[in-house]
């Protein structure tokens, strides 16, 4: 199946228990409220078996069938900030990602996500992002046009060859000891929002810097920190910064979550990243791409007034 504007059809598989009941009630059960929508899509032709097979919701379905279909898009919240494009050819374009966009649909955001932005931006559905940055976290996201060459691009970051820098706003700390390598293993339970920091072997380690001192606008000054992540687990540089007992400013889950109003833009990460930089495994030329936003430490009230025009 096609993308539609923008967004991929999703792939259901029936479970063992769902066995034998109709495809609607499936349905119904795992996203209620949405019948009258998959009578609809299903009308129009837009439920399909992995063989091309139109399914209706009267179909009986059986165990580990596939059912392809395009999920009712949710509500979203505009995220109000743009994304600049800072580097295209004939394979990839490089993006700078504001804070709170996604890079891929997931759950809730979908629409809402860099990937399904630039999709519809630049009208070509074979886009797919050679990384990930938190939806939180803004800076430089690259992403491949060409399929052919996709893998290539997305082993630079799954082998560590590519050079990735962040910058971060975080307090100071009497006594901590810069330039540091903090190493530990970090795991995360899928829904569960916040990683953990467990015993066992290395599985994370960062190099952490202290660049300068800034005004925090309160009479007081805060830290710049350069941050060099070797490897690539999920939140490992909040992680690391809060076990310094720096933890980066605007962080809504370390050391301790705090509730944060969807749509609330005035408090963003204060984490960038920054530069990336790579041998592309094509041609062989030395890339370099660096972000051309910076970090503020007061919160912004022009942040939160979601402005079309704003930045983060």
């Amino acid at each position: 199946m096609p993308l539609r504007d923008g967004v991929d059809p999703t792939r259901l598989v029936i479970a063992e228990e769902e066995a034998g009941r109709t495809l609607g009630d499936v349905l119904e059960a795992r996203f209620p409220g949405t019948a009258e929508y998959v009578a609809r899509e299903s009308a129009a032709g837009a439920v399909l078996s992995s063989d091309g097979a139109r399914l209706a919701p009267s179909t009986t379905v059986t165990a580990r069938q596939a059912v392809w279909m395009y999920r009712e898009l949710p509500d979203e919240i505009d995220v109000p900030f743009a994304m600049p494009v800072l580097y295209q050819d004939e394979r990839i374009v490089v993006v700078d990602k504001p804070h709170f966009l996604a890079t891929m649909p997931r759950g809730a955001r979908v629409v809402q996500s860099a990937l399904v932005r630039l999709r519809r931006e630049l009208d070509e559905p074979l886009l797919s992002p050679a990384h990930r940055l938190d939806r939180l976290t803004a800076g430089v996201l690259l992403f491949t046009r060409d399929p052919a060459v996709r893998g290539a691009y997305q082993q630079l970051f799954a082998t560590g060859r590519a050079r990735k820098e962040y910058v971060a706003l975080a307090p100071l700390r009497a006594g901590l000891e810069l330039p540091a390598t903090v190493e530990s293993r970090i795991e995360k339970t899928p829904g569960i929002m916040r990683a953990y920091e467990v015993d066992g072997p290395v599985n994370a380690r960062s190099r952490v810097d202290q660049l300068a001192e800034v005004p925090d606008g309160r009479g007081g000054t805060v830290g710049r920190y350069g941050l060099r992540p070797e490897t690539g687990k999920t939140h490992q540089l909040r992680l690391h910064m809060a076990g310094l007992g720096v933890p980066i400013l605007g962080d809504p889950l370390y050391p301790e979550p705090r509730e944060v109003v969807d749509g609330d833009f005035s408090d963003p990460l204060r984490l960038l990243a920054r530069t990336l930089a790579f041998t592309d495994p094509v041609d062989g030329t030395e890339r370099e791409y660096v972000s051309s936003r910076d970090l503020t430490v007061v919160k912004s009230a022009a942040e939160s007034s979601r402005r079309p025009d704003s930045a983060s």
